[in-house]
Formats: structure tokens, sequence, C-alpha cells
């Protein structure tokens, strides 16, 4: 499985890329595209799907898991942001992916276990985790990483029929995920 994993912005979007084989996670990219120095917000929502096109014509996922938009104070804001997710997910759509969304309180969760955990956290337990290298100092690719992992656990999460009797059957039967 290959999943893309976007955390979409008007003036930096976060984009990552990782493949799952035998709940071995491997990132193949991760990055950012600046938006900024460019002229107008059509401009920027033109280049979000050219972007998007490139990664999935290069990699190959299938699926799309997106950061949702988080609720702001400025509704100016939220609407270009809503824009940039909308661009985002026709891009993949156009390409066939299946798109799923995350709130950043159920992204920080399943990557730290605490839903307010902040973005440094979210990082360090990705390193923690051998997914991210210290050489990616940007918070919106991580946070694109975060969320392409999310998809992976919640997934591995919902399509698995094993029950658990308490934490010591969960910690014996899921290894990979504790950090030592």
């Amino acid at each position: 499985m290959i999943i893309l994993g976007v955390d979409p912005g008007t003036t930096i979007m976060g984009f990552s890329v990782i493949q799952v084989q035998n709940s071995q996670i491997s990132p193949l990219t991760i990055g950012i595209e600046r938006l900024n120095k460019l002229p107008d917000h059509h401009t920027k929502l033109k280049r979000i799907f050219q972007k998007i096109i490139e990664i999935i014509d290069q990699y190959h996922p299938t699926i799309l898991a997106i950061e949702d938009p988080f609720y702001g104070k400025n509704p100016q804001s939220m609407l270009k942001l809503g824009r940039a997710q909308g661009v985002v997910i026709a891009a993949a759509l156009s390409r066939n992916l299946a798109v799923f969304e995350y709130s950043p309180r159920k992204i920080k969760q399943s990557i730290t276990g605490k839903g307010s955990a902040s973005k440094v956290q979210v990082a360090a337990m990705l390193k923690n985790m051998n997914l991210l290298h210290a050489s990616v100092a940007s918070h919106d690719a991580t946070d694109a990483l975060a969320v392409a992992v999310c998809h992976h656990f919640q997934n591995r999460i919902t399509t698995t029929t094993e029950r658990y009797s308490g934490w010591e059957s969960f910690i014996a039967k899921n290894q990979d995920r504790i950090n030592k």
C-alpha cells in the first residue's frame, strides 16, 4: 500500500508518500511546496493541483490521507485553506485515489497517543519511529508524514479482527509500535 499524506496550505503545503509492506512503514518522499511567492490565490491553487498530480504520477499511491482544516478565527483564512484542501482532493480523485480525511486531533492522537500533542512532540515521535530524519525541519512536511502514518494506523486498527484482553495483550501483539 502506498499512501500520499498532505497537510494543505496556501503559503506552504506539506506532502509525504509512504509505502507499507507487512506493517513496515517506509517513507518514499517528504517535503514542502512553497506558495508564498506566487502572485495570487488562484495561481497558488493551480500550483497545488499540479504538484499533487506530479507526486501521484511519480509514486503511484492509491490513497490520499489529508488533514481536515481546523477551525480558526479568521473566516478568510479558513476559506482559502478549504479551497486548497478541495484542490488536493480533486487532484487525487482525478487519478482515482481513495480519499480519507483526519482531524488534527486524531492525527496527533494516532502518532503520540495524545490529541493535544504539540507539533514538536509529533515530530519527535516520528523520529523515534525512524520515519523522520533530522534534516526535515518543516512542521508542514512533518504534519504530512503524520497524516499518512495516521491513516496506516487507523486502517490497521479498523481492518483487524484481533481482540485484546488488556494493555499487556495489545503490547505483546504490537511490538513494532513500541518505542524502546
